[in-house]
């Protein structure tokens, strides 16, 4: 199902998360959130960019244009990588001081979907989940979240996925792309400590979900009805997977720092094939889904 995972940067990371596969640039986007920086992997020449951040930055997703939409502590922002000019575009919780913007992708229907999580431990259910549409509006879709994580769509758009890392919870739910209506929340997942607790995600071609285990090493596989398959990694907390390349069958695995008994690992970025290919990502402010 995969071959063996390589390192494919050279460089140590703190908090890497949010791996976005760029199509048109042929490029992996990635964050590490603690630097804060956003990074751009050029997949053919392995060549890497780095664009600086004022605020931690829990995410991105590709925008029209060549911009990005950034998910910083200041709020939602669209980034121009050749200006490296930020404009604010929204903050979906002002009022609460406790969080911080973490896991987002963009949907089927144009909009980003992004979650916050409460930053202090022990985690408090203060999060929340998000719709962010082109224009800059906010709406709250799912409260009472520790750690907003998992986020991915099944081919066509009918179906998403979210997780709550602190719990292990991932649900699934119908979406309409047309409105971005969620309904029938059912759990795919509980995952423990032991198992892999969920942080992020992404879907492949067979409607099956990629979490990746954040406190067991592993990627876990999760069946549209719940089974899971669970594969090891070469990294002690690997944090988001995440399907490029130009047949989307390369599997890229960003990974945050750990104490071990054995010392201190860097998080990471990591790379392998998949036997099958993964779901494309949308973009912020395209056309629905059809």
């Amino acid at each position: 199902m995969l071959s063996p995972f390589e390192r494919v940067i050279d460089i140590d990371l703190a908090l890497g998360e949010g791996p976005v596969w760029d199509e048109d640039r042929q490029a992996l986007w990635f964050v590490d959130i603690l630097a804060p920086a956003l990074y751009r992997l050029d997949w053919p020449s392995r060549a890497l960019t780095r664009h600086g951040m004022p605020t931690e930055i829990g995410s991105l997703g590709l925008a029209e244009g060549g911009r990005l939409v950034v998910a910083l502590r200041s709020g939602i922002h669209l980034f121009d990588p050749q200006t490296e000019r930020l404009t604010f575009l929204v903050h979906p919780e002002p009022e609460r001081t406790m969080n911080r913007m973490n896991d987002g992708k963009v949907g089927p229907d144009g909009c980003f979907w992004v979650g916050s999580m409460h930053d202090a431990s022990p985690r408090q259910p203060t999060g929340a989940l998000y719709r962010i549409t082109p224009q800059g509006t906010a709406t709250r879709v799912v409260e009472g979240v520790n750690i907003s994580n998992g986020l991915a769509w099944a081919a066509g758009g009918r179906t998403m996925t979210h997780a709550d890392s602190t719990p292990g919870v991932i649900t699934a739910y119908d979406f309409d792309a047309a409105t971005g209506a969620l309904a029938n929340a059912r759990r795919l997942a509980l995952l423990s400590d032991a198992e892999g607790r969920p942080d992020g995600a992404a879907m492949d071609m067979e409607g099956y979900d990629w979490s990746a285990g954040v406190s067991a090493g592993c990627l876990n596989r999760i069946s549209p009805t719940g089974d899971v398959e669970r594969f090891p990694v070469p990294a002690p907390a690997p944090t988001m997977p995440c399907f490029g390349g130009p047949d989307r069958r390369t599997l890229f695995l960003t990974s945050l720092a750990r104490k071990t008994p054995e010392g201190r690992v860097a998080g990471a970025l990591f790379a392998c094939t998949a036997a099958v290919a993964g779901v494309p990502v949308g973009r912020f402010g395209a056309p629905p889904t059809p």
